[in-house]
């Protein structure tokens, strides 16, 4: 099999599952090296993973053997770490979001375009054997035409799990910029693009107190709203409530949700790849569980990096491709614009419903 050769910029805690998948899971990939701004994290990870070579970040650009640079940077840098990527010649695949701001994401989109090469980004969650199956049974008329969607995702916030949680309050972060991405970019992959957003945001507190180690008991600001209520329509026709929250100490809400004229389906989490997916047909009252495919249905992170390799080889577009993220990263913007406006808020750019994976699909290859 041809493989792809993969450099990794940016060596925190996502890397780890996206080395251990993209060096033990996927043929496809070729994982030459990994850098980072500090070189320590970057020989560690190499060592972990049994990769080759690890160094600074323009080390990887000069090497041409690599052909994709998987960008897991903070998401400040997600835009400059891609836009020199892009400039040395190599195809992008950018942990979320694409970029902080919709202007960000065009001009990463130009620039690959201009240079024949691929961007995109995660997640690729939706690209998992649960929400396939969901698309799979949308296609077949399972719920009839869609009338509406919901999307929860409310907790009380990562100052409580993650060692170094303060990037997720300040510009860049919030509940809408880490997690909204998995739930659009599921409804987008569902339901088409979104062509409207009205909502309403808060900034509930201005410091928040770490409980996780090793920095337990660190205040750290908080510069972003951090409770976001928005009503979002599809150009398809179908509304869609959705509510992120880092204020919320519990809640019994669904995760997501769609309404058909003909029943209703109950998606699993967004943030992984496995099912249950249910659904309820009109005049039932029992609901049924979708059969699931056997592939991808552990964390299979990197799966938006293979399918990228595998667009590469046989010259068609990824599926986690930069339009359906430029396109989920205005509708996050949107959704903060919108809550300190207090008004309606147009969505200007539009992206394809992507491919769906083949029911065969194996690590060993699909198309």
């Amino acid at each position: 099999m041809e493989k792809i050769g993969v450099g990794v910029m940016g060596c925190g805690v996502i890397s780890d599952v996206y080395l251990k998948n993209m060096t033990r899971l996927f043929p496809v990939l070729d994982v030459r090296a990994v850098a980072d701004v500090i070189p320590e994290k970057a020989a560690a990870r190499a060592g972990q993973h049994k990769i080759p070579r690890y160094g600074a970040p323009e080390d990887l650009l000069s090497d041409d053997s690599i052909r994709i640079i998987v960008n897991l940077t903070t998401p400040p840098h997600h835009c400059s770490v891609a836009k020199e990527a892009l400039g040395a010649g190599k195809n992008v695949y950018n942990e979320k979001p694409l970029g902080m701001t919709r202007e960000e994401g065009r001009e990463l989109l130009d620039m690959a375009a201009e240079g024949g090469l691929h961007v995109g980004g995660a997640p690729d969650t939706f690209l998992g054997a649960g929400i396939q199956a969901c698309r799979r049974g949308m296609d077949e008329g399972l719920i009839g035409d869609a009338v509406g969607a919901a999307a929860f995702c409310v907790g009380p916030g990562h100052e409580h799990w993650h060692p170094s949680p303060a990037f997720y309050y300040q510009a860049g972060g919030g509940p809408v910029f880490d997690m909204a991405p998995y739930y659009l970019t599921a409804l987008v992959s569902l339901l088409g693009p979104i062509s409207g957003v009205r909502g309403h945001a808060r900034r509930t507190h201005s410091r928040r107190i770490i409980s996780s180690e090793p920095l337990k008991g660190t205040e750290i600001p908080v510069e972003v709203p951090t409770h976001y209520s928005s009503s979002l329509e599809f150009a398809a026709g179908a509304l869609a409530s959705v509510m992120f929250s880092f204020d919320v100490w519990g809640s019994g809400l669904p995760r997501l949700e769609i309404y058909g004229s003909k029943g209703s389906l109950s998606l699993p989490d967004p943030n992984g790849f496995d099912g249950p997916a249910r659904y309820l047909k009109a005049g039932e009252t029992e609901w049924r569980e979708l059969p699931l495919g056997a592939s991808f249905r552990e964390n299979c992170r990197g799966l938006g990096v293979a399918d990228m390799a595998y667009a590469i080889l046989r010259r068609r577009k990824p599926r986690a491709d930069g339009d359906m993220a430029h396109h989920v990263l205005e509708v996050m913007e949107a959704m903060g614009d919108s809550g300190e406006a207090g008004g309606p808020h147009r969505i200007e750019s539009r992206c394809g419903r992507p491919a769906a994976m083949p029911l065969d699909a194996s690590p060993e290859g699909w198309d």
